[in-house]
């Protein structure tokens, strides 16, 4: 898969040259934040993030809802199972991987939580908990996803936000004006750029779920889940830290495989009139 790399000054061992890398040049980071001080109070704003973000994704599935004309009670429900179901199965998918480190300090399981988590295991555990909870509340299928797709845009951004704060990724090398300063190199923003493609895709998702588009269930859905699909392609190309196997970028595998089947989903739904919708 293609890299983002810039024609920039860099040695054979990946950092900067030594003209970027001197005194001269250094600059402390003041980007991140993994810390908000309130006098002797030391939060981690990682954590205060991410409650921001469940608040936020609640309130962007209720707000949702009623965009498109449904009852926000059952998905606000829907989507309050799978933030919850997707957070403990990410806390015990990695448990679970790690356990040598746990079996000796069962309280470790459950304390501390703010780190710890496997992104993987949360978003397999999150969908069996909408597809199950969905079809005991008997929620039609496209129309749920409709409405729980902009709730999990916002808690996509929050967490490339919460990212960008604690310093948990990084971007490749730049030279780019609008690069920023990690541990005095200059870097691709890449949890901005993430959060950015959530900002467009939540954008697409409103497009596409005005009354004046809105003529066929699920196509908010697949419409924002291909821009961000097709934002993440780029975007992770300039990841620094990215998972590699066989040379392969394994986000930027996923994100062209999920553009790829959503246009053919999309391109097989053809619009119904709204009294049919499923």
């Amino acid at each position: 898969m293609f890299s983002g790399s810039v024609n920039e000054p860099v040695d054979q061992s990946g950092w900067l040259a030594p003209d970027l890398l001197n005194t001269e040049h250094w600059v402390p980071n003041t980007v991140m934040l993994p810390y908000l001080n309130l006098g002797p109070l030391g939060l981690p704003t990682g954590p205060l993030v991410y409650l921001l973000g469940l608040w936020l994704s609640l309130f962007a599935v209720d707000r949702a809802a009623r965009r498109l004309g449904l009852e926000p009670e059952g998905y606000y429900s829907l989507a309050s199972v799978a933030l919850l179901s997707g957070f403990i199965g990410a806390r015990l998918s990695f448990v679970l991987l790690h356990w040598s480190s746990y079996d000796d300090n069962l309280l470790g399981v459950v304390w501390p939580i703010n780190s710890g988590y496997n992104a993987f295991g949360g978003v397999i555990i999150a969908a069996a908990a909408i597809f199950f909870y969905g079809r005991w509340r008997r929620l039609p299928p496209w129309p749920a996803l409709d409405a729980l797709a902009p709730g999990f845009l916002v808690f996509l951004i929050t967490v490339a936000l919460a990212d960008f704060l604690a310093g948990a990724s990084y971007g490749s090398l730049t030279s780019m004006p609008w690069g920023i300063n990690v541990f005095g190199v200059r870097r691709h923003a890449v949890q901005l750029y993430e959060a950015l493609a959530g900002v467009a895709a939540l954008g697409a998702w409103w497009a596409a779920a005005s009354p004046r588009f809105y003529d066929t269930a699920g196509r908010p859905f697949l419409i924002a889940t291909a821009v961000y699909a097709a934002a993440r392609l780029f975007v992770d190309a300039y990841r620094e830290n990215a998972t590699l196997v066989s040379g392969f970028h394994v986000a930027q595998v996923v994100s062209l495989t999920v553009l790829i089947a959503t246009l053919i989903v999309l391109a097989r739904r053809s619009p119904v009139p709204t009294s049919t919708r499923d």
